[in-house]
């Protein structure tokens, strides 16, 4: 491969990983911006999104968990990938609306660390329910048949189809979400009650039925992270803790509460990570070839440390804020 192509092909897996921390850093962010609300949990809904879009998609075996000990050795639907990126999004923004009605409200006067605390709570025990029900071995999650395998691009060659889509659904649904908040008297209600929530409700509105949707499209985004990234990835009960964390950095270095700034904090993270798998130092004189791929995850931390020394208010922190 030439310099150039391997530059492309770091960019568009950047782009593919920077995707999923972007739909999940955009969820949280509308959620910490609007909402102030600090919520831990966001891996969970992801972790329910992937496992529900898993079983609405397909017919998985499972060799051990309760479902396995109760008799249910083959379990799921079967309805296909589309099907499932329907229901996935509904399934979970009937979720979110519960869990801002029945969870986060009655917490939004409250310290963050009990914020942090309660829904960090919440997220262990959705993660032990499916490890429970599921077991913990890892599943495979087949990515749909009509964007398997690869297609052939310029320079390139064959690339992985299923991450161009990755990247073209997060593109629309982030424009999509970022019209909605920026441009309809939906996203002027939220942003206004955020500024000063008392005034908007002596106005007569009543604030509450914005912020529900908007924690309702904030988990709905995680849901659909979990279904687009799934074949990516093995399925297990530990990828929604496991990529938490990357979700909030990609939230603190994009800037608190700003879209922009989250997709940018994203693809930060998506181009540094695929950069260092990607990367070998090669010095042929030196007998050197050493891979960096071991370094992948170090090196997300490492970038958004010095972004955060540079800008402790994030790369957009102070140009694009919805709070």
């Amino acid at each position: 491969m030439s310099l150039l192509s391997d530059m492309i092909v770091i960019l568009l897996n950047g782009f593919q990983q920077g995707a999923i921390y972007v739909l999940l850093a955009v969820g949280l962010s509308i959620i910490l911006g609007t909402l102030k609300f600090v919520n831990f949990a966001h891996g969970a809904l992801y972790l329910v999104g992937l496992y529900v879009g898993l079983l609405v998609s397909q017919e998985i075996s499972l060799t051990n968990g309760k479902l396995a000990d109760w008799g249910f050795s083959q379990v799921g639907l079967d309805l296909g990938f589309l099907v499932a990126l329907v229901v996935v999004p509904l399934f979970v923004f009937a979720i979110g609306l519960l869990m801002e009605r029945f969870v986060a409200r009655p917490f939004y006067d409250r310290a963050d660390t009990d914020q942090i605390l309660l829904t960090f709570g919440i997220a262990i025990a959705i993660q032990e329910l499916f490890r429970v029900l599921f077991g913990g071995q890892s599943l495979p999650f087949d990515q749909p048949g009509w964007a398997s395998g690869p297609v052939s691009l310029p320079v390139v060659g064959n690339f992985p189809q299923w991450r161009l889509w990755v990247i073209a659904i997060t593109a629309i649904l982030v424009l999509v979400v970022y019209a909605l908040i920026e441009f309809t008297d939906f996203g002027l209600i939220v942003r206004a009650g955020t500024q000063d929530a008392e005034m908007v409700r002596l106005l007569g509105v009543k604030i509450t039925r914005p912020y529900i949707v908007v924690f309702g499209i904030g988990a709905a985004l995680a849901g659909i992270a979990g279904v687009v990234g799934g074949p990516l990835n093995p399925v297990n009960p530990n990828v929604g803790t496991d990529i938490l964390v990357p979700a909030f950095l990609t939230v603190v270095i994009g800037g608190l509460g700003s879209i922009r700034g989250a997709v940018l904090g994203g693809l930060t993270l998506g181009m540094t990570q695929a950069f260092l798998i990607q990367w070998n130092l090669v010095i042929p004189a030196l007998g050197i070839n050493y891979g960096f791929s071991q370094w992948s995850q170090v090196g997300i931390y490492a970038i958004a440390a010095v972004i955060l020394l540079v800008r402790p208010q994030g790369l957009l922190g102070s140009e694009v804020d919805v709070s």
